[in-house]
C-alpha cells in the first residue's frame, strides 16, 4: 500500500489542517500518517488560539513514522514558527521521497500563522527541499517579494520561487471570468491548470486539500502534471458538493 505523510497543524473543526489531509489521503486510497506541528482553537468562523508544539517533540513524531511506516510522498502544512521550519527542513534534507510544501501563512479567517522571520527561514531553508511548493497569490507575493495580482505576475512569481530552490512551483488563485486558473511551473515550462470558479463560502481548507490530493497521487507514482490536474478536479468537485456546514467558511466535501 502507498503511504502519504502530512506534517501540519490540527483543525478541530475538521475542514483544514491534518484532519483534511488525512481525509483526502483516504479518499485517494492512500494510507495516511501525520505529524502534529501545532494545535488550534478554531471553527468555520474564527481562530481563537494557537499552541505550538516543541520542535523536538515534532521531530520525535516524524522519526517514529519514518522508522516504521516510511511514506512514498509527504507534505507540510502550517508549521507556525522559524524554529519549526528549521527543524523540519533539516529532516527534509534526507528525504528520499517527494515533498510538497504548502506554505501556509494566514488562515481563511485572516489570522497570521507565520511572521516575517519565519517566512525568511521557509524561503531559505525549506524551499530547496521541496519537490513542489503550492502558494496562493498572497503567499507567492511574500515568497517572491513582488506584487502578484494577475496571470502574468503569477508566472513571474513562480519563476522567482523556483530560483529559491523549489523544483516545481504551483501558484494558485488566478481568475479569468468564470474560470479559476493556476500556473504550474516545471522544468522551465508553464502548465495552465484551469477549473470552474464556484461562488461559495464553503472554501475552508481548500489549499490543504489540494496539496494533500497532489501528495496522495505522487505517492502512487503519478506524473506531476497529471497529479496537479487530478487534484484540481477533486477540489472543484469537493467545493461543488460541499455539505453546507458551519456558520462561516464551511468545509468542502471530503
Amino acid at each position: 500500500m502507498h503511504v502519504a505523510l502530512t506534517i501540519a497543524g490540527s483543525d478541530p473543526s475538521g475542514g483544514a489542517g491534518l484532519q483534511a489531509d488525512l481525509k483526502t489521503f483516504h479518499a485517494h486510497r492512500v494510507y495516511g500518517t501525520s505529524v502534529v506541528t501545532l494545535l488550534t482553537v478554531q471553527n468555520t468562523q474564527t481562530v481563537d488560539a494557537i499552541e505550538q508544539m516543541n520542535p523536538e517533540f515534532v521531530l520525535a513524531q516524524l522519526d517514529a513514522v519514518l522508522d516504521d511506516i516510511p511514506p512514498t510522498a509527504a507534505k507540510t502544512g502550517a508549521l507556525g514558527s522559524a524554529a519549526m521550519i528549521h527543524a523540519v527542513a533539516e529532516r527534509a534534507s534526507s528525504f528520499h521521497f517527494p515533498l510538497v510544501v504548502d506554505p501556509v501563512m494566514i488562515s481563511k479567517h485572516r489570522v497570521p500563522l507565520l511572521d516575517d522571520a519565519s517566512i525568511d527561514v521557509l524561503r531559505r531553508e525549506l524551499l530547496p527541499h521541496a519537490f513542489l511548493v503550492t502558494p496562493n497569490r498572497m503567499e507567492a507575493a511574500r515568497l517572491a517579494n513582488i506584487e502578484v495580482d494577475d496571470l502574468e505576475s503569477m508566472q513571474m512569481a513562480a519563476q522567482m520561487i523556483h530560483q529559491l530552490g523549489a523544483k516545481n512551483v504551483l501558484v494558485k488563485g488566478g481568475q479569468v471570468g468564470s474560470e479559476s486558473v493556476d500556473w504550474l511551473f516545471t522544468e522551465n515550462e508553464f502548465h495552465r491548470i484551469g477549473g470552474e470558479r464556484i461562488d461559495t463560502r464553503s472554501t475552508h481548507g481548500t489549499g490543504c486539500v489540494l496539496s494533500a490530493a497532489i501528495t496522495a497521487s505522487l505517492s502512487q507514482n503519478m506524473p506531476l502534471v497529471e497529479a496537479v490536474e487530478q487534484a484540481k478536479l477533486y477540489v472543484v468537485n469537493a467545493i461543488r458538493t460541499a455539505p453546507n456546514l458551519g456558520k462561516g467558511y464551511g468545509p468542502v466535501n471530503l
